[in-house]
């Protein structure tokens, strides 16, 4: 009698390799995507106790709005040096160092003795974050094909989402035991410890690295500032995400405050109904990365389908202004849930669109120049707001200039962001540099 055997499948040093490779990308990209989260908590933590530090500071409301901007003034100032940095020099350390400048800023915060002192650890906070999308747009584009890269900017964009989510819902139960210098201390010691895992990944690079540098591989030379700046869809980009964070640092910065002044939500129901739209656009994000993934994986045109996510998006997200007119608090929050899900379908866009017009090549200095004009919004956006409100006493009219800044954002990747197709790039030589 034979007896049939099944035949044991040795894997193959590729197969292997690549199911290594596949590893280190997707925790690395958790790292990535905690990292955001981090940077969210740690920027919205203001807000989160902003009604209590002017409490005890006796600081106005347009003085609060000066103080939410000022993070800005350094975050989009430094963008442009970050996206240098991380083209000239290692990724994997310049975000490290940023990250540790801003989780410490963070923790010194709880130590300020005033508004000078908050206003200083502010911009501190700004120069250390300025190095997180420049390094995030490098990483993404350099480690992960077009097919993965939807979910890739979508997760990320998860973690910037449910960062203030997460912030909101940690620091208001902080804030209901202790007092808000408890908050800032506590969170930036905590946000240390993830420098631990991500020393891994650094001692992985630098592996890496020095195996490319005794094989004689060097790196390829990407374009200039001028290169970047000759291109019609790199402005169109600028405007958009100018645009979208205007948006975006409306809700991120006066949110907490129109909740609970304008709506008239209490303490203990802020925490949780604060939270929701940023949990909201968070989902959508994470949804419509992967449903982009996978209409191109089945035939539809990688161009096509971004755009059309981007911009119905955003038009879209124009609910947000029945969500600040309607009477009733509970059918305003309906509406302004709606809208952040409709905001999360381009927001997990934004990036994707600039990795794919840029390359690897030009991925860190593209977004950080974009980066840089497109968060001169967070310094507009709180002060424009905050100026409103102390004239109006409403919010109405500030959800109006949301509405039309909605308008601009999406007739920008419209009408000025051509077929989102790869730049072909001029080669540029070693002595051009």
């Amino acid at each position: 009698m034979s007896h049939a055997t099944t035949p044991v499948r040795i894997p193959t040093p590729v197969a292997v390799d690549d199911a290594r490779q596949a590893r280190e990308r997707w925790f690395l990209l958790a790292l990535l995507m905690s990292s955001v989260a981090i940077n969210y908590i740690d920027r919205g933590n203001l807000s989160v106790a902003a009604t209590r530090i002017a409490a005890e500071f006796n600081i106005r409301e347009d003085s609060v709005g000066l103080l939410h901007s000022s993070f800005f003034w350094t975050y989009a100032t430094f963008q442009i040096v970050a996206g240098w940095l991380i083209d000239r020099y290692s990724v994997y350390w310049v975000f490290a160092a940023g990250y540790f400048l801003w989780s410490a800023a963070t923790g010194f915060t709880g130590v300020a003795t005033g508004f000078a002192s908050l206003f200083a650890f502010r911009l501190i906070l700004g120069a250390g974050e300025s190095v997180a999308y420049p390094s995030y747009s490098k990483l993404i584009s350099k480690e992960f094909p077009e097919s993965q890269r939807g979910i890739a900017n979508a997760l990320i964009d998860l973690g910037c989402k449910g960062g203030p989510a997460l912030g909101l819902l940690i620091g208001g139960t902080v804030l209901t035991h202790y007092n808000w210098r408890t908050l800032f201390i506590v969170i930036g010691a905590v946000s240390m410890l993830w420098l631990i895992p991500w020393g891994m990944v650094m001692r992985r690079a630098g592996r890496k690295a020095a195996a490319d540098k005794a094989a004689n591989i060097t790196p390829e030379i990407g374009p200039g500032w001028m290169d970047i700046l000759r291109e019609r869809s790199a402005w169109g980009t600028f405007l958009g995400l100018f645009c979208l964070n205007y948006v975006w640092y409306f809700m991120l910065t006066w949110l907490p405050w129109y909740m609970e002044k304008a709506r008239g939500y209490q303490k203990e129901q802020l925490a949780i109904v604060q939270s929701l739209p940023f949990f909201a656009v968070g989902l959508s994000s994470l949804a419509c990365g992967r449903w982009s993934d996978w209409l191109i994986s089945r035939g539809h045109l990688p161009s096509r389908v971004r755009k059309i996510f981007m911009v119905g998006g955003l038009t879209f997200s124009m609910l947000l202004l029945p969500s600040g007119l309607v009477q009733s608090r509970e059918l305003a929050l309906g509406f302004l849930i709606a809208a952040c899900i409709c905001f999360g379908a381009c927001s997990s866009h934004i990036w994707l669109i600039t990795q794919r017009l840029a390359g690897p090549l030009a991925a860190g200095r593209w977004t950080g120049i974009q980066n840089g004009i497109g968060n001169l919004a967070g310094i507009v956006a709180p002060i424009v707001t905050g100026s409103i409100v102390k004239s109006t006493g409403k919010f109405y009219l500030a959800f109006v200039v949301v509405t039309v800044i909605l308008f601009i954002g999406a007739a920008s990747y419209l009408f000025i962001v051509r077929a989102i197709d790869p730049v072909k790039w001029r080669s540029r030589s070693p002595a051009a540099i």
